[in-house]
């Protein structure tokens, strides 16, 4: 679940995110910073795109959504709840090895920001695998992007961002109207009475908590230092989760094999593509990564063909299209904005 600032649209969550303005990257839990790399002042970034960072950045989101994927299968065993449970207690675990989070010196401000981030991911996970258990994968990612989306058209305060906006919903009306044409349940099943409406719901939630996610990941980054914020974010949505998925599972949540199962989640949903997506932004620009992202609901459908023999029809891939077009046209119309003035003034760097 990919995210992750206010200026474009990407995964997460589930994994994955949007890129800011300023060169933050939140990733699957936190703000990334975006390091060393070639972010000039104001946002704007004058610098060749090597391919291996390219391939890690698609590599993260192919990570993201196999681990989606995998969890879908992991469903029959634990339910939604108990694969979120499972997901979130190993990432925070692997998180606060690594990290080791400084708990002194911190304001209650701070704190209390860390804290409600922490909510949002942990509701924002759980919604995303209540709507993934209901309604094809592809889909389920296509209405969670919706939430980045609308924050960075509001964020950008211009009118061809209404564009991209109309098409974005032109596609979700469009899943509404055609999507029950080949409705599939999470394991691959062949539905006939249309897209689950709860699903949709949920859907649509997570993308309002991926918005949320946006905005306080990049208050987390600014008063934790590093990856610090992450871990402690991902530490309080385990917490929170741990319960909704004891009381969903009960002992199955225990068996080896199942524990195993969650830790592969955790590992391919968030360690694996929070590392790739952390090498990548120290070398190439942000905007880039943010377009490269909101590729994630077509890898998604991809993966749940792959994995979960989820077909969608072509109506509903053209409805997943527009989506991510409306995506790929709000960070470069962003992006354009944020380019400094070629006669060589240095423009005031604003936060996003």
């Amino acid at each position: 679940m990919t995210d992750r600032g206010a200026g474009g649209v990407g995964t997460g969550r589930t994994g994955g995110g949007a890129v800011d303005g300023a060169g933050t990257a939140p990733g699957p839990g936190g703000a990334v910073p975006a390091g060393p790399g070639p972010v000039a002042d104001g946002g704007a970034v004058r610098a060749r795109t090597p391919l291996p960072a390219v391939a890690m950045v698609v590599g993260a989101a192919v990570s993201v959504q196999l681990g989606a994927a995998l969890a879908v299968r992991l469903m029959p065993r634990t339910g939604p709840s108990g694969v979120v449970a499972l997901r979130l207690a190993v990432s925070a675990a692997v998180l606060l090895a690594v990290c080791r989070p400084r708990l002194r010196g911190h304001t209650r401000a701070d704190w209390g920001t860390v804290v409600v981030f922490g909510v949002v991911t942990g509701l924002m996970n759980n919604l995303f695998y209540q709507a993934a258990a209901r309604v094809p994968l592809g889909i389920a990612v296509t209405l969670e992007v919706l939430g980045p989306l609308a924050l960075s058209v509001l964020a950008s305060r211009r009118l061809i961002n209404l564009l991209w906006a109309a098409l974005a919903l032109t596609g979700v009306v469009l899943l509404g109207v055609t999507g029950g044409s080949r409705a599939q349940s999470a394991v691959g099943g062949t539905g006939s009475g249309g897209l689950d409406p709860v699903g949709v719901a949920f859907g649509l939630g997570a993308g309002v908590m991926w918005a949320l996610y946006i905005v306080f990941s990049v208050r987390t980054g600014r008063r934790f230092p590093q990856a610090d914020g992450l871990a402690l974010a991902m530490a309080v949505a385990a917490l929170l989760s741990l319960p909704l998925g004891v009381a969903a599972a009960g002992p199955r949540l225990v068996v080896p094999s199942t524990v195993g199962l969650g830790a592969a989640v955790a590992m391919l949903s968030t360690v694996l593509p929070y590392t790739l997506e952390l090498v990548a932004l120290r070398r190439l620009p942000a905007a880039t990564v943010a377009v490269l992202m909101t590729l994630e609901p077509a890898i998604a459908a991809l993966a749940g063909f792959l994995v979960l023999r989820q077909a969608l029809s072509a109506t509903d891939a053209l409805a997943v299209a527009m989506v991510i077009a409306a995506g790929m046209g709000a960070v470069r119309t962003r992006a354009v904005r944020q380019r400094p003035p070629r006669c060589g003034k240095r423009p005031g760097v604003r936060d996003a």
